[in-house]
């Protein structure tokens, strides 16, 4: 209970003295516009679309309840020093004993010991109850495949085949160039074969990589998996809405690191079946001919 009020007071504030974009309602009848990419000077969380990344967002936004009180607290048991170590030096006798009372105070040092174990056991409850929901594997309708490579990503459908006994759908996807951007188009994060996902759906993403260590991170749906050559990470995923999302590698990988990005599309379920069928009847026209 203590948790739902701090968060909708949070959200509050968010929304009156920092404008961030909190999609949980619509402001005079019109829906919001959902920022699901990095913007300069951005300070605040992409907007979820994950029930991890809510979580993520609702966990955050508690926690900045504790650390301002706790930044209040002992910014004035600062100030309360320096006041009384100054008088104390310039000869204030009266207070003398009022000083002594406040740096050797074994009430004092109980309290200030005792106090933070108990903010940090309210802290870890909800942490624990996140991390272990985050690394939930749910029964998977769908598997998907990421493999890094310098400086580029593969991705592999492995639930389909192109033909009886064959490969697997997979293809890579690299970023797109300044010539080839279209209007629309992000610099940087734009790729020629973006990620079709199915919303409202659970997915096992399945993370490697091909020569160094990578890591593939869409903060809309607060997943960063590391991709380390010769192992297999894996993490759940479930897109709650339609749209296109955004991320880059996130380990430093080489001289083009910073040229990988991420683009995954979440679509419908008819939509995403109709992409996969058009994918598989391509690959096999290719193979037949």
């Amino acid at each position: 209970m203590m948790f739902l009020f701090v968060d909708i007071i949070t959200d509050f504030i968010s929304l009156i003295i920092f404008n961030l974009d909190v999609p949980f309602f619509m402001l005079g009848g019109k829906p919001f516009i959902f920022l699901d990419v990095a913007e300069p000077w951005q300070l605040g969380f992409q907007d979820p679309a994950t029930p991890t990344m809510e979580g993520i967002i609702d966990f955050h936004n508690n926690l900045m309840f504790f650390i301002v009180l706790i930044a209040i607290f002992t910014t004035w048991i600062l100030g309360r020093c320096l006041h009384f170590y100054a008088d104390y030096e310039y000869g204030a006798a009266s207070n003398s004993r009022e000083v002594a009372m406040f740096t050797h105070s074994t009430p004092l040092e109980i309290i200030w010991t005792i106090v933070p174990a108990v903010v940090l056991l309210f802290i870890a409850v909800p942490s624990f109850a996140l991390l272990y929901s985050m690394d939930e594997m749910i029964d998977p309708a769908l598997t998907f495949k990421v493999v890094g490579h310098q400086w580029y990503w593969s991705y592999e459908y492995s639930d389909y085949a192109t033909l009886d006994g064959g490969e697997s759908l997979n293809f890579d996807s690299y970023m797109l160039t300044l010539e080839d951007l279209t209007l629309g188009n992000l610099r940087l994060l734009e790729v020629d074969s973006r990620i079709i996902l199915p919303i409202r759906t659970h997915i096992r993403v399945i993370v490697t990589a091909a020569d160094v260590l990578h890591s593939w991170a869409v903060p809309s749906f607060g997943i960063k998996v590391d991709a380390c050559p010769g192992r297999l990470n894996q993490a759940s995923l479930f897109i709650k809405r339609e749209g296109t999302y955004y991320g880059q590698c996130s380990e430093i990988c080489g001289v083009n690191h910073g040229f990988m990005p991420i683009v995954v599309k979440a679509v419908d379920l008819e939509t995403y079946v109709s992409w996969v069928s058009s994918k598989l009847e391509l690959e096999i026209g290719e193979t037949q001919e």
